[in-house]
């Protein structure tokens, strides 16, 4: 397996277009732009849909941009593409239109000899995945939910796309691996530290909602900090185990809350590195003997030095039976948490009765896991304060009319319930939703560019039904 890094991913993705386009796969020469330039346009666009959710593209990541790309555009002309390809055409929700191209040509075969072994989609998918990493690196510490949920549902979606038409390729597997970004890392002194600690804890105890999550975790850290002193005088110090379990709805802030455990953790000596890495069944599971335990220790050597945390994690044993590799996935677990103790924290996260039922299935796991955190539901008016402070970081504003509606819409939804009901999630897709609709009823107006009142106020007309 060859290590690339993103210009060499870059450069491998251009010579596949150049083949495809040549073999006219999937009949690309009818397109006005070569398969390349489409390519780079794509990637211009994922990358400008990332360093913009914080709503602010600064110099830095503007910077990356162009030396990826090899392109001069302005921030000033980032933002108007943002304007018109991104905000306008729905890119968030949608899988760059040229993977359909490479996943053609390894799905059908249409290249042969081929020099790319059927991955070629592969190639492209990487390409896509470390140039997101790229941008969410420059900004080490400041890398905001936004930031992190639109690269991870962006890459997910691709990745769902390929493994539908059965050319998934994984770890071993792989003709080629990412080398992934390089964070600038800078030595900070003692005081430094406990500054940025106490941020932490500052920021972590703003958050909207959670107070019974925020005692719990506050207890954690003030555990860890005696222990540590203890630890500093030459004092025994007890074993405690600092796996978690984190049960609730979706949209709860359980990933929040582990991004944030990370980073605190680090600053109290706890973790040496203090990343979040984030992981489903999907992630673990493989479909042939072996496969499973190998993507498990991948998975943990990434996590090492911070947290593994495991969305859904009832999936890998219940209701699962025989010939199910789910519990090789637990098995491998429970044997790096045990070889590796001081050097990784596992968060398991899902439904609490369905997260019961996962530590019942195994006695190491109940022995394992013994803080349990329980998320509640937001209520209407923590949505709502939860739905002004992201429109503040966009730096949008409701009407008084849309204010009112949407109070009521968040009431309904709260009061109602539906199955699919996702909390903070909902109000984050509710939120990008009314952008996008307010973005396509603005831009057709005249004199828009300079009524800055104009292109910051959100109408009721802009406000779609939760479920749309």
């Amino acid at each position: 397996m060859k290590q690339l890094g993103l210009q060499e991913y870059i450069t491998t993705s251009d010579e596949i277009a150049a083949l495809l386009q040549a073999a006219n796969v999937g009949n690309v020469a009818s397109e006005k732009m070569t398969l390349k330039e489409m390519l780079h346009f794509e990637l211009l666009k994922f990358a400008v849909y990332l360093a913009d959710a914080d709503g602010d593209m600064d110099e830095r990541e503007v910077s990356v941009i162009q030396e990826s790309l090899g392109i001069e555009s302005t921030v000033e002309e980032l933002a108007q593409m943002k304007r018109k390809e991104i905000v306008a055409g729905r890119f968030g929700e949608k899988i760059p239109s040229v993977l359909k191209y490479p996943v053609l040509a390894d799905a059908a075969h249409k290249i042969s000899p081929d020099p790319y072994r059927g991955q070629k989609a592969m190639v492209f998918f990487d390409t896509f995945k470390l140039f997101g990493q790229t941008i969410l690196a420059v900004h080490k510490d400041e890398a905001n939910e936004f930031e992190v949920s639109r690269y991870t549902e962006y890459v997910e979606r691709m990745e769902k796309f390929i493994k539908s038409y059965g050319i998934w390729y994984a770890g071993d597997q792989k003709i080629y691996r990412p080398i992934e970004p390089a964070m600038e890392e800078t030595a900070e002194s003692k005081e430094e530290q406990a500054a940025k600690l106490e941020e932490l804890l500052s920021e972590f105890n703003g958050l909207t909602g959670l107070s019974g999550v925020k005692h719990q975790v506050n207890s954690l850290v003030n555990l860890m900090r005696v222990q540590k002193m203890r630890q500093e005088q030459g004092l025994k110090v007890s074993d405690v185990s600092k796996h978690m379990v984190f049960s609730g709805n979706p949209g709860t802030g359980k990933t929040t809350v582990a991004r944030m455990l990370a980073e605190i953790y680090k600053y109290l000596g706890v973790l040496s590195k203090g990343q979040l890495v984030e992981v489903d069944r999907g992630g673990l599971v493989k479909g042939f003997i072996g496969q499973t335990a190998t993507r498990v220790q991948e998975v943990v050597d990434e996590a090492l030095g911070g947290i593994l945390f495991i969305d859904e994690a009832y999936t890998l044993t219940v209701g699962k039976g025989d010939g199910d590799f789910g519990q090789e996935a637990v098995d491998t677990l429970l044997k790096s948490m045990e070889d590796h103790r001081d050097e990784l924290i596992v968060i398991v996260a899902g439904y609490t009765d369905l997260m019961e039922q996962f530590l019942n299935s195994n006695p190491g796991l109940k022995s394992r896991f013994s803080n349990f955190i329980f998320f509640e539901d937001y209520t209407a008016d923590e949505l709502m304060d939860i739905l002004h402070k992201n429109l503040e970081k966009q730096e949008y504003v409701l009407s008084e009319a849309a204010e009112k509606e949407a109070r009521r819409m968040i009431e309904e939804r709260v009061a109602n319930k539906p199955d699919n009901f996702a909390n903070a999630r909902d109000v984050r897709n509710f939120m990008e939703h009314a952008i996008s609709a307010h973005a396509c009823r603005v831009v057709e107006l005249e004199n828009v560019d300079s009524d800055k009142g104009l292109l910051s106020t959100l109408e009721v007309e802009d406000l779609q039904p939760f479920d749309s």
